[in-house]
């Protein structure tokens, strides 16, 4: 019997302002089912850049203080405990790597909420995509997530979509990325480097165009395996 495409979901906390973004992460997990896929979630072992209070939106602890939240235990929440650690990531274990959008991509996954194109990227992040891209296996990013995979595999020339917003999309090229416009539910292919994009929330107005544009980002993986 011919085994499930399997997925690798590297999540970044939990809660749109500084980890996840929650809807993008669940109807990720769900087309991922739905397309008769299987999924393993991780996230890296490490400290939130900074803990937003989600019903007032203010800041509530930063990097170094002892309140702040561990990006792991955080992104455990969508896994419903099932999470590993990023460490433990073989990319010879699957058939794609997807990472959701959220604040946490831009800066617990990298720091480009902060510096832009000159972004650091998490070592471990790092590692997952160079290896991942390295033995071919499918790529795919969603909402501001794609700067992350701008930053470390921009030399290839990776094309990439976080919708239509310039000041984003000349930090991609900066990077030496290739940026293309799109909607809310479209996504952006590069067949050459095997990475697929789409701008979700970035765009998108309701949970619906989510749910639409995490289908058509799991589809259009699904082809280029």
């Amino acid at each position: 019997m011919i085994e499930a495409p399997k997925f690798a979901v590297v999540l970044s906390g939990c809660g749109v302002f500084d980890g996840s973004e929650i809807y993008e992460a669940v109807c990720t997990l769900l087309a991922i089912d739905e397309a008769g896929c299987s999924y393993q979630c991780f996230a890296p072992n490490t400290w939130q850049a900074k803990t937003i209070d989600h019903f007032t939106g203010q800041s509530t602890a930063i990097a170094g203080d002892e309140d702040n939240r561990n990006v792991l235990a955080e992104s455990a929440r969508i896994a419903r405990g099932n999470i590993l650690d990023l460490s433990e990531f073989q990319a010879r274990d699957f058939d794609a790597i997807v990472f959701p959008g959220g604040f946490g991509a831009a800066m617990n996954l990298s720091d480009f909420a902060a510096k832009g194109s000159k972004c650091d990227v998490n070592e471990e992040v790092k590692r997952v995509l160079e290896e991942g891209h390295r033995q071919g296996i499918v790529i795919g990013a969603m909402c501001i997530a794609p700067v992350v995979i701008a930053r470390v595999l921009g030399k290839n020339k990776v094309k990439v979509t976080i919708g239509h917003e310039e000041a984003v999309a000349a930090g991609i090229r900066q990077m030496g990325g290739v940026h293309e416009d799109c909607g809310a539910t479209d996504v952006c292919v590069d067949e050459e480097n095997k990475i697929v994009t789409t701008p979700c929330y970035m765009l998108a107005k309701s949970i619906r165009e989510i749910a639409r544009g995490t289908r058509n980002l799991v589809d259009a993986m699904v082809e280029l395996m």
